[in-house]
């Protein structure tokens, strides 16, 4: 089915969030779950995060695994994400910036709280896209939801992901105001989600306010998120803190420049080897 790029445009700028069924086909999605394999099976020594299986539920994450163009690569360049994250902002070029995993599984795992990923990434701008891939179908409630427009107000200062209290902040050195507690309030926000087929993709901006639901007894839920930015899109340290990953960064760019730091792979238009 073809895909009408301008109301998924429009849609994208308006909302901050889309969903595009079946983006991804057959051998494109064994290539994207072959790259999460792949971080399953070399973890970072920094990032990776586990609970030991003794019948308690089990929850990984892992992320920016700095040899992730020995497991990604091949995938990247494949893949029609980056096309698509150039469709959604209108202008070429697209790139990749790091990965995300996660697996949960074997229980009941609380919900992700609402959060914005915008508030620790060190850039900015119109130009940004996550692109989040599930390996087994969701139903709408059990998808990931989002606060349709927030990426284009406010930045709050982002959940610690502490399970007492969600709107914690990771880092209260940040000039930002707390997160509102939106679970706690569900019926005071518009809240977005679809149900996903694995081959969905669903691109937020860096900025959307966006949570993700629990998983059940007997549930398993696989994920990668890949990130992305483009022209419109400049450097913000935010704190030095976040900065440890993005070295070069911090060496080369001064706050407000465009991004242009080395090191990052552009895959649309690809650059002849």
């Amino acid at each position: 089915m073809a895909i009408d790029w301008a109301a998924k445009r429009a849609a994208y700028k308006r909302d901050g969030a889309v969903h595009i069924p079946g983006l991804l086909n057959p051998d494109q999605l064994a290539q994207a779950l072959a790259s999460w394999e792949w971080s399953l099976e070399n973890p970072t020594k920094l990032n990776a995060s586990r609970l030991i299986r003794d019948g308690r539920p089990l929850f990984y994450a892992d992320s920016f695994n700095s040899r992730v163009m020995q497991g990604y690569g091949d995938m990247l360049r494949d893949s029609p994400i980056p096309e698509a994250c150039a469709n959604l902002w209108g202008r070429d070029p697209v790139w990749f910036i790091y990965e995300q995993v996660f697996l949960k599984e074997s229980g009941d795992v609380e919900r992700t709280p609402w959060h914005q990923d915008g508030s620790y990434i060190p850039m900015d701008g119109e130009d940004t896209a996550v692109a989040w891939i599930t390996f087994d179908p969701l139903s709408k409630a059990d998808s990931l939801e989002f606060i349709p427009g927030s990426h284009l107000g406010r930045m709050y200062n982002t959940s610690k992901f502490d399970p007492k209290d969600p709107t914690r902040p990771h880092d209260e050195s940040l000039p930002y105001p707390l997160l509102p507690n939106i679970e706690a309030e569900r019926e005071a926000w518009e809240i977005i989600s679809w149900p996903v087929e694995p081959g969905d993709v669903v691109f937020f901006h860096f900025k959307t306010l966006h949570g993700g639901a629990a998983t059940r007894v007997g549930q398993r839920r696989r994920t990668l998120t890949l990130r992305f930015f483009g022209e419109r899109c400049h450097y913000d340290p935010k704190t030095a803190k976040n900065l440890p990953m993005f070295k070069d960064m911090a060496e080369k760019l001064k706050p407000g420049d465009t991004m242009r730091a080395p090191g990052f792979l552009q895959l649309h238009p690809k650059v002849p080897a």
